[in-house]
């Protein structure tokens, strides 16, 4: 990597780094799909960094790497993605510094790490509290016949939101950059690449269970309850398979969409037959 590109990206303005991470978490939904849901606004908001990063046209298949990288699956509260987006662009940085040292999956390994536990608190705050508050002032005005009440549950939503994404941005870029330092002079890499990873599957296996809600109604009379009999040997069993089966088609190249497509016609054949239900 050129010099020139990381010098660049380390003395652009602070803010204005934090703004581009800011306005990626804030546009998090953005492009939002589902065979990997927020990875479009991801990168975008991640871009301007990889740009700066990698200015030279002899450096463009690194960086289309990095835009690759950038586009993997991730999913959080939109309010919490610029924190996350501020300590990647941190370990970019570090990585384009040290492109021989630094392990690259440690950037994935960390982002999958931080979803489940940032949405976690994300979603019971942001949805679960702020917006029942912000809507329950913003209704009870507006039955009264209030202009107020929409004006009033929106600042309150934005008034909490904007802060939060904002120094969020900012706390994960520069915490980031402290993050690193300790793990290049403890020589931690490799344990925290281990616990990252752990947490990671631990994320998605609890996606699996959460999101993938199949079941078999098969039965032979009422002595014998085929899905009964999977939940004793393990339980989200069928959930389970199914995830393996999409993910070993992937693997071997067959494209998403056609994955989908195939699921929804054989998902209505099964569900017919009586064979699968949700």
């Amino acid at each position: 990597m050129s010099r020139e590109g990381l010098e660049a990206q380390r003395n652009y303005p602070l803010n204005k780094k934090v703004r581009e991470y800011f306005w990626g978490g804030w546009c998090m939904q953005a492009l939002w799909n589902y065979e990997r849901q927020m990875n479009t606004a991801f990168m975008w908001g991640i871009s301007k960094t990889l740009d700066r990063l990698y200015p030279k046209p002899e450096e463009d298949e690194k960086k289309k790497e990095r835009y690759k990288s950038a586009l993997e699956f991730f999913n959080i509260t939109p309010q919490f993605g610029a924190f996350v987006l501020g300590l990647t662009a941190a370990m970019e940085e570090e990585y384009a510094e040290n492109p021989d040292t630094f392990d690259p999956n440690m950037i994935k390994s960390v982002k999958v790490a931080l979803m489940g536990p940032l949405s976690g608190v994300g979603d019971s705050l942001f949805q679960g509290t702020v917006r029942v508050i912000a809507m329950s002032i913003g209704v009870s005005l507006a039955q009264n016949g209030s202009i107020l009440g929409p004006i009033l549950a929106m600042a309150i939503s934005f008034g909490v939101s904007f802060p939060i994404t904002w120094y969020g941005a900012k706390l994960g870029y520069l915490n980031g950059q402290k993050f690193l330092s300790q793990i290049a002079n403890s020589n931690l890499m490799d344990k925290i690449m281990f616990g990252c990873s752990v947490a990671g599957l631990m994320v998605i296996g609890g996606m699996v269970a959460s999101l993938v809600t199949i079941t078999t109604p098969l039965a032979y009379g009422e002595t014998l309850i085929l899905q009964e009999v999977l939940d004793g040997i393990l339980p989200k069993m069928i959930p389970l398979v199914l995830t393996g089966i999409m993910y070993f088609l992937v693997k071997k190249g067959v494209k998403p969409m056609v994955v989908i497509i195939s699921c929804f016609f054989v998902g209505i054949i099964l569900n017919y037959f009586g064979i699968l239900a949700i």
